[in-house]
């Protein structure tokens, strides 16, 4: 199946966070992901500070807006990490 990467936390070779680290891919998992689906244009969160108005600022301005809703641990966590 094309697309599918292991979604597992543990272990040296694990492609996403821990809800305790923040949730989401990790920048392996980025990379397997795009490995398995050429010309795809994933990327890690934006975690640091940002210059307003820079396209990582909304980046994150839009995760943000599109992951309001979120309500179970690992979303929260994934937001918390972003800095929403």
């Amino acid at each position: 199946m094309a697309g599918k990467i292991r979604k597992t936390t543990k272990g040296k070779n694990r492609n996403f966070r821990t809800k305790e680290e923040g949730a989401g891919m990790t920048k392996r998992g980025v990379a397997a992901y795009k490995k398995k689906n050429p010309g795809s244009k994933l990327k890690t969160a934006v975690t640091g500070k940002v210059k307003k108005g820079s396209k990582a600022a909304k980046r994150r301005k839009s995760f943000c807006a599109r992951s309001k809703g979120w309500t179970g641990e690992r979303g929260r966590a994934a937001r918390s990490r972003w800095k929403c």
